[in-house]
Order: C-alpha cells, then structure tokens, then sequence
C-alpha cells in the first residue's frame, strides 16, 4: 500500500502545477495602466485595484506608463515575466492600436484575458452654437456644408477619433478633425465653441451635458444616469451601439490557476456597491464574465476596426 502510495504521489507530481501558483500572490502585483494619471483608465484602474489589493491580501499597484497611443505600457506588461505579477488595463482603443500602430507584440496571441472591468457609453455631443437636436438635424448641417462643422478627439487614432469617423461614414456626410492630446482639451473648446462635435465616456461628458454647456445628441446605450439621452440605434444607426470598456489583461504564458483565481476575485469586486454603485453615479456599467468571454469580446472589437480600417482607408493624420 505504501509502495503504491508513493507511485500515485509520483505520478501526480509529473501533473502538478507550478508551486508558485499555490501560494500566488506571495508578494505585491503590478497593474499597468497605459495612459497618463487622472483619464478613465487611471481611474478606473484605480479603483479596481484597491479592491482586488484588499481581496488577495497583497498591494495591487497601479504603474501609470504612457506613450505611443497605450504600445508603450502594453508591451512592458504583455513582454513582462508570466510570474502573475505583472497585468495590463486595456480601454477600446487597444484593438485599434494594434492596427494602427503595428506593435512589437500580437495584440491578441500574446496574451490572456483576465476579466472585462466595465462598459462605459459614449454619447455624441455638440456646441451649444450647433442648432442640431438630434443625429437627423446633425446630419442636415453636415451634408448641407460638407466638412464647415470639425470633431474634436482625444488624439489621431483614438476611440473618440475612430467612433466619430464610424458615425460619418454610417451616415454618408463629412466633418473636419481636430486632435488634441487628451479628451480635456478638446472638450474645453468644444465648450468654447472652436470645435462644433466631440465624441467621449459618460464620465467625461456627463457633467457637460447636465450644466448645459454642450448638447448631448446620441448615446451608444440607455442608462439610468442620462434617461433621456436617446441612442443611435433608436435614431436609425443600430451599427453604431458599441462602447468604451475597461479590462484586464496578462501575458499569455500566466499559470491557468492564476487566471482563474485572479477572474474569480475580479468578479466579486465588481459586484460590490462601493464599485457597481460609484460607477453607475458615472453611467458606466460594471460586466465582469469569464476569460474566455472577454478574449472574445478583444477579438470581436479588434475584427470590427480593422474592417472598418481596410475599408475607408483611414490613416493617421
């Protein structure tokens, strides 16, 4: 009984997983969150990692490392050592970054999903000087004067910047763009009137919106935060019913165990009322689900931009 007791040990052993992913995590973990301090990333990444810190008994710390569009952080976490100590915070705009930009990793083999963070609606919204009240009248404007109106965005090849130029396309007419580098800049002229359309989060726009300072036309999804917002699909553009979101991701060789641990911890985050209720106050939806449902709802973003990439021929400016 001992002899057969010691070959079941053995061969038990030839299957068993890392030692480190027992007793993961053993020391504090890195979230990379590839944007400068105080946008919807940072925040957001912020906020889960307190919770998650407090949830696996290590400090969950927050590395702010911007540049080249979000590249820059993503292929110092992606290139990282597959311990389970180092993530990446990944927006919208990480599909269409591995088109533009062409980074030194592959955006969607190198790595594994964690969990999806949130859905964050984004809502259209104009100058109080623009006349329009909803998309058709929009619409009017532009075809009657095609590219006098400009859009503002948060930088060329960003979401706000790609999102804008979707609704143009689905609606047959033209607009100037306008980068800045941040989506704060291009709202403080939106306010001011030197730019007429800005494309952004719930988070940013919200407070604009209920000050009366800009005039919200469309949003890409009811919410309780702005209930009489309406969305494009219920304006005649269905196509267009897709949001910001926050997730996490890792490089792919990170223990199996580890992903699993980590996205069940996520999950329970998501579901408290200091992270659901502060985020629905900002009209953005908490999600959470498995891996393998986030890694297909990367691949499913990723697929949509680059059709839509390929076939106007958009480049950055």
């Amino acid at each position: 009984m001992r002899r057969r007791s010691l070959l079941a040990g053995t061969a038990a052993a030839g299957f068993a997983r890392p030692a480190f992913a027992d007793t993961w995590p053993s020391r504090p973990i890195k979230l990379v969150a590839p944007f400068a301090p105080g946008g919807g990333s940072d925040f957001t990444s912020r906020l889960i990692a307190e919770k998650l810190s407090a949830r696996l008994g290590q400090p969950v710390i927050v590395d702010n490392k911007p540049g080249a569009g979000g590249n820059l952080g993503a292929e110092v976490a992606i290139k990282a050592p597959p311990d389970g100590y180092t993530f990446l915070t990944i927006s919208g705009s990480y599909a269409i970054n591995a088109i533009l930009h062409q980074p030194s990793f592959d955006s969607l083999n190198d790595i594994v999903a964690i969990g999806q963070f949130t859905d964050e609606p984004t809502i259209l919204c104009v100058s109080p000087s623009v006349p329009a009240k909803n998309l058709g009248e929009l619409v009017t404007l532009c075809k009657r004067d095609p590219g006098k109106l400009a859009y503002g965005s948060s930088g060329p090849g960003g979401l706000a910047h790609l999102g804008t130029e979707f609704f143009l396309d689905a609606a047959g007419i033209k607009a100037t763009h306008v980068p800045y580098r941040g989506s704060g800049l291009a709202l403080n002229d939106l306010i001011a009137g030197n730019v007429q359309i800005l494309d952004g989060g719930t988070t940013t726009m919200l407070p604009y919106i209920k000050s009366g300072q800009v005039r919200a036309l469309a949003i890409t999804k009811r919410i309780a935060a702005a209930p009489d917002i309406a969305t494009y699909g219920e304006q005649g553009y269905p196509t267009l019913e897709f949001n910001l979101w926050h997730g996490m991701i890792g490089a792919k060789a990170i223990p199996p165990q580890i992903v699993t641990r980590l996205n069940a911890e996520l999950n329970e985050v998501l579901k408290t009322p200091e992270v659901s209720g502060r985020l629905a106050e900002e009209g953005v939806i908490t999600v959470g689900g498995t891996s393998d449902a986030f890694m297909e709802a990367i691949r499913t973003e990723e697929k949509r931009w680059r059709e839509f990439i390929q076939r106007t021929g958009l480049k950055l400016e």
